[in-house]
């Protein structure tokens, strides 16, 4: 039996006290147990419930104390919100994790996982070195705020910046629950978080380069800090596609890690499929290093990742082909690096010569890439890349004869030059199918004012030739017989990153550029590693109803009177798709969650340029009603961002909070 703990309050040094829900074995009132840590934001009596039910009961179950806490100034925790991984919330963690460590029910070995927000906060507390913590895994994170974050990629401004920042604009806005801190206390808790809480995106748009800002919560800026084992859960769909390979080859405790078809998901949930049985594997990965159990796990080889193979491009995919491949260590002897030069729209394994190759792509290319990081929602994966191809220089290798696999990161190196003084390259490696279908592998970007440091942009000389390395994300696939890879480059990519001030022209001239390829020897006769890809059904209904439909739309609308293009991606229901009302039946709330994200532009004009974000969220009880609407919007000048926040909320029918903010915001580079 498992004993549930609601709410408990876990007293941190200054007086905040944070809120957590408990999960007990029930020997751990008389024997003491390791416990497994989940510290996240995202409101753990009712946003994330549900998923919480998917696994901490079974590490319950399994002998262990689970314990998810909310972070300072979420859900029912106290005090306010500063920023994602501040100083505050990594020594809340240290903190959280002696104090477990003391309870009379903890044997005081303490293990910590999360994804998303939870694994970089696993790595991160992890490297403040708490006594108790043994082990991490932390799943779909990364180990490097600036190259692999949702802020900036390949030193361009990404507008999941902006996005991401919208939500937690809601997020940062959303209210204790008065059952839980009480009648005569939550009203006051939540206008001191509204009173207290900054426009995020506007907050991160002032730190356009590397700084410290970047580098606080950023392991790989020393990874001798984080020196217990490591387990880390990737998936190719998602946006962490190149910390595994780091961690391997950089930390020195042992590291695991586990690369699948996934979006941002855990694997036991994940798609596109074949899932895997992430509980188990957790399990078994506490058990040898928090219980001492020798579970065999250790003696399999450490690296394990799955090979797609060639898939027909589309906006959602539920399952993908391929196979699971082991590695021993990062960088692979398996793994070699081949060399292909781009020539006058060619790949080929030698240079040669031709008339230079220029291209100054619409505004508008780009539309074919859904999201940098999939949810696994209809229309978030990458389509059909023919639909852009006119927009940028394309470069076919050779229709392969034999099946090629790619296991690592690619990189580009280009000599480049360009009309402007600023602006960025972006780069898509493909698949080409024999009917011509070109699904996207992997992208990656360059922001030419960085050409010489991330922390001091230098203007672009135009005309001037540029050497430069475009790095694309890791890839795990095989390339079967028939097809061919595909490089197009391009100096636009909306509504993934935000536009250069002015129209670019890029100029490369064939014979000195390369495409740099990990291709892994392949091995048909490799034995299948141990991988449970069809989870077990561990039982227990969800006591979760739902109340009303929700919709979507993922749209790209042209108006032909004025050329205005808009992306929409509207979700009745919140990120995870639209669902709708649902009401959590053994608390009696019912959350609702509304969102309309809009990125608008002209063909030919960059300052045309336009994201919006609306969204309501409400929680509705017999004794409670509350409800948040937020607006987000960024457009710039040559020299400018602007950005507007407004903020309004109600309890019942009475306005409680209402503020709308305006920023100016110097373009540094972007």
């Amino acid at each position: 039996m498992t004993e549930v703990i609601e709410t408990l309050w876990i007293p941190m040094p200054d007086g905040t006290k944070l809120a957590a829900r408990l999960w007990l074995p029930d020997v751990a009132r008389t024997i003491p147990v390791p416990c497994i840590l989940e510290y996240i934001p995202y409101r753990r009596r009712d946003r994330t419930r549900m998923r919480d039910e998917s696994m901490h009961p079974h590490f319950a179950n399994a002998g262990y104390a689970a314990i998810r806490v909310d972070i300072r100034g979420y859900g029912d925790s106290e005090g306010l919100a500063e920023d994602e991984y501040s100083h505050q919330e990594m020594q809340d963690g240290h903190d959280v994790i002696g104090w477990i460590a003391a309870q009379d029910w903890c044997d005081g070995n303490v293990g910590m996982f999360g994804k998303s927000w939870g694994a970089y906060n696993a790595f991160q507390v992890a490297a403040t070195r708490p006594p108790a913590l043994k082990a991490i895994i932390p799943v779909m994170g990364t180990d490097d705020r600036w190259r692999e974050d949702i802020h900036f990629y390949g030193g361009c401004l990404s507008n999941d910046n902006f996005w991401w920042g919208s939500i937690m604009q809601l997020y940062n806005a959303m209210p204790p629950d008065p059952a839980i801190v009480g009648e005569d206390r939550w009203l006051e808790m939540w206008r001191g978080r509204l009173e207290g809480m900054r426009f995020w995106p506007a907050m991160w748009l002032e730190h356009q380069t590397h700084d410290d800002m970047w580098r606080r919560g950023s392991i790989c800026e020393n990874y001798a800090d984080v020196d217990i084992p490591v387990y880390f859960f990737g998936g190719w769909a998602d946006l962490f596609r190149d910390t595994p390979f780091r961690i391997a080859e950089h930390l020195t405790g042992p590291v695991k890690v586990m690369m699948g078809p996934w979006a941002h998901l855990y694997p036991h949930e994940g798609v596109p499929g074949p899932k895997a049985d992430f509980v188990d594997e957790a399990i078994r990965f506490w058990d040898h290093w928090l219980k001492g159990i020798d579970t065999g796990l250790m003696d399999e080889p450490p690296l394990r990742f799955f090979l797609q193979e060639s898939i027909a491009p589309a906006g959602k995919h539920l399952e993908r082909d391929g196979r699971w491949v082991e590695e021993a260590a990062w960088p692979s002897p398996k793994v070699a690096a081949t060399q292909l030069w781009l020539n006058s729209g060619t790949l080929e394994a030698a240079p040669s010569s031709g008339a230079a190759m220029s291209i100054c792509s619409p505004q508008t290319f780009g539309a074919a890439g859904g999201d940098m990081c999939s949810f696994a929602i209809p229309g978030d994966m990458p389509v059909d890349c023919r639909d852009d191809a006119g927009g940028a220089l394309q470069f076919h290798g050779a229709v392969v004869d034999a099946p090629v696999d790619l296991l690592g990161q690619p990189s580009l190196s280009l000599l480049v030059s360009a009309d402007q003084t600023q602006g960025f390259v972006a780069a898509l490696l493909i698949d080409e199918a024999p009917d011509g279908a070109q699904t996207l592998l992997s992208r990656g970007y360059c922001n030419l004012t960085h050409r010489h440091s991330d922390t001091e942009p230098s203007a672009v000389v135009p005309g001037e030739e540029m050497e430069i390395i475009v790095p694309f994300h890791g890839v795990g696939c095989r390339i079967l017989q028939g097809h061919r890879l595909v490089v197009q480059i391009s100096s636009t990519y909306w509504p993934i990153l935000w536009p250069a001030p002015k129209p670019v022209t890029l100029t490369l001239r064939p014979g000195t550029c390369t495409l740099k390829l990990p291709v892994r020897a392949v091995k048909e006769e490799e034995p299948a590693p141990r991988v449970l890809t069809d989870p077990p059904k561990r039982g227990g209904k969800r006591p979760l109803t739902r109340m009303r439909d929700g919709s979507m739309e993922r749209s790209i609308h042209t108006d032909l009177t004025t050329g205005t293009v808009t992306h929409r991606s509207f979700l009745d229901g919140g990120v995870f798709g639209p669902v709708g009302d649902l009401r959590l039946d053994d608390i009696g709330t019912v959350l609702s969650d509304v969102s309309d994200r809009r990125y608008t532009i002209h063909a030919a004009d960059p300052l045309s340029a336009r994201a919006t974000m609306e969204q309501t969220a409400s929680f509705t009880r017999d004794d409670w009603q509350a409800k948040i609407s937020s607006y987000a919007e960024q457009t710039a000048t040559e020299t400018e961002f602007h950005l507007i926040s407004r903020v309004t909320c109600w309890s019942r029918d009475d306005v409680i909070f209402e503020r709308e903010q305006t920023y100016t915001i110097p373009r540094n580079g972007m």
